[in-house]
């Protein structure tokens, strides 16, 4: 592990990669099939969420607003807006859950949503997500807390077969997918919180939808109390685990920093043969295995001469350094969004919280940007490679389908990083050459 420094000395963030906590609200209840989110505030705050989400999935995101203005914001409580946005919403539709969640205007008043909620005769889950703390990966993280806390039902009782997934934020719908399919082959039932694997992965349905199409359903979430092991891949899921475990104590609980790479993979496939007492995996996982030791030796002489910087999501940046750390890629610095305890065990030279204004600042410490779609402008202007992964992206098609998880996705991934440091050294000793 490298030199940490958790905190930027800036006042503010310049060229920013945060994203909000609402936000990772909004795409935490969109795992819920048949569910509406509810942004409890401004008409702006969930205008741009969904354009967001709408954008980087190309697909229609269904989400609605309180429209809270700052003349409301004083004179209202939240009753009002909350209870009438409700009634508007199943005068049209006929939701499985409205999730509510808060924005920072209403939450500098102090409305009580908890309060609001309980006058609300209709299904709901409310969580509090000020977008003047935590950002995208603790809103999701909060969500689910809630989500758990509010809907699931207490249990006695242990179904032997049952797994419950708790995914960090980060993960793409086929990812989700790809682990859920893993611990099925093991002859597990498998259920994800929240799924997006079956909700935003891009498939195409029979008509637009005015509700979220996909992912876990409500009845399915009430029953999660009796499964015999939860799985929480991503540091900011831990909490959620332990608030599952309430439920139920005979549950157990194993957790993952990540799931990428060769050694995190192994670990999960060690667990899955120890809990289903099968003596070997199926055929095609050894294969995968195999392809990525191939494809860890393929792409290591490229990687080993490539310096990277990564920006995202702490738990993010954990998997993506490890993949590349495992195959000899130099990962000079791990700017990370906000501040994680997961930030103490990335595989990078230097790790802080900050922005693109300090990934500028360094620029003469990497060669290849691994990050989101704001990273383009800046690896044009300073010549350099660009791995694009992370919210959001708005240049590229198949978002949902990107996977660099496990030993399948992570072999595509280490391939990916190989070809764009080959291709970024090509056009520099081109350009170096048209200089001399």
């Amino acid at each position: 592990m490298g030199e940490v420094r958790h905190k930027s000395n800036k006042p503010l963030q310049v060229n920013p990669i945060k994203l909000s906590q609402p936000m990772g609200a909004t795409l935490a209840f969109l795992g819920i099939d048949s569910c509406m989110p509810l942004m409890h505030g401004g008409m702006g705050c969930t205008s741009f969420t969904k354009v967001f989400f709408t954008r980087h999935f190309c697909e229609p995101v269904a989400i609605q607003t309180s429209a809270v203005t700052d003349a409301i914001a004083v004179l209202d409580g939240g009753d009002y807006s909350i209870v009438e946005s409700v009634k508007n919403i199943t005068k049209k539709v006929n939701p499985s859950l409205i999730g509510l969640h808060t924005t920072g205007l209403p939450e500098t008043k102090g409305d009580d949503v908890r309060g609001v909620a309980e006058k609300v005769e209709f299904p709901l889950v409310y969580v509090n997500t000020p977008d003047y703390e935590g950002g995208f990966e603790s809103g999701w993280a909060l969500t689910c807390k809630a989500i758990i806390e509010q809907l699931v039902e207490p249990s006695s009782s242990i179904d032997a077969k049952k797994i419950v997934i708790l995914p960090h934020v980060s993960l793409q719908p086929i990812e989700v997918e790809k682990i859920k399919q893993t611990c099925e082959s093991f002859g597990f039932s498998v259920y994800a919180l929240p799924d997006l694997s079956t909700s935003l992965d891009g498939h195409l349905g029979e008509k637009q939808a005015a509700l979220s199409s996909g992912g876990i359903s409500v009845a399915e979430i009430k029953q999660l109390g009796d499964a015999t092991l939860v799985l929480t891949v991503g540091d900011s899921m831990e909490k959620c685990a332990a608030v599952l475990q309430e439920k139920n104590p005979a549950m157990r609980h194993q957790h993952f920093s990540h799931l990428s790479g060769l050694e995190a993979s192994d670990g999960l496939i060690e667990l899955l043969l120890a809990e289903s007492g099968i003596e070997l995996p199926q055929s095609n996982i050894v294969r995968w295995r195999k392809r990525l030791q191939d494809a860890m030796l393929d792409s290591h002489f490229s990687l080993g001469q490539t310096r990277f910087l990564v920006a995202g999501e702490p738990d993010q940046l954990a998997g993506i350094c490890q993949s590349l750390y495992e195959a000899g890629g130099r990962v000079a610095v791990a700017i990370a969004t906000v501040d994680s305890p997961q930030l103490e065990k990335i595989r990078a030279a230097k790790v802080l919280v900050g922005d693109l204004e300090d990934a500028e600042k360094l620029a003469a410490e990497y060669d290849v940007i691994v990050g989101n779609f704001h990273c383009e402008a800046l690896a044009q202007q300073l010549h350099k490679g660009l791995v694009t992964r992370g919210f959001p992206n708005w240049e590229q098609v198949g978002n949902a389908l990107k996977n660099d998880l496990l030993y399948e996705g992570g072999a595509y991934f280490l391939f990916e990083c190989a070809n764009v440091a080959e291709e970024w050294r090509t056009h520099k000793a081109s350009s170096d050459q048209c200089q001399s």
